[in-house]
């Protein structure tokens, strides 16, 4: 059984990366969807689809590189933890390497960007780190 699916989904991300490989698959649930959804419209991510299966489904996930190859994010870092789990308020989210990267954070109105967090004025569960 796994303890931490947050953290098993961005250690595929980050394993593919590191193998150059052009997709990889991970167990589908709504969260890994919605982090995926905000990777690809921050673009780190090409696209990501849902394939059926017995019993859970499966989540497919290309990953994009640079014109030449290059890996387009150089640290994934899981922050909240099943064991610490972190929330920042909206005043409290700062810029990720001065702003280029990105936190995925868990709110009240979704899973979002923490560029979108703030200019919503919402804080949450700030979820990893992405730069």
């Amino acid at each position: 059984m796994m303890t931490d699916p947050i953290a098993d989904l961005l250690t595929r991300i980050r394993n593919a990366m590191r193998n150059e490989s052009p997709s990889v698959d991970v167990p589908y649930s709504q969260l890994k969807e919605a982090i995926c959804k905000v990777l690809v419209e921050e673009g780190y991510l090409v696209q990501y689809e849902k394939i059926e299966a017995q019993p859970q489904g499966v989540l497919r996930v290309q990953i994009k590189y640079g014109p030449y190859g290059e890996v387009l994010a150089q640290s994934i870092k899981r922050i909240s933890k099943p064991g610490r789990r972190l929330y920042k308020q909206a005043d409290q989210l700062r810029p990720v390497l001065g702003g280029m990267g990105i936190a995925v954070l868990s709110t009240n109105q979704g899973v979002m960007s923490d560029r979108k967090a703030r200019s919503r004025g919402i804080g949450g569960e700030v979820l990893c780190e992405l730069y």
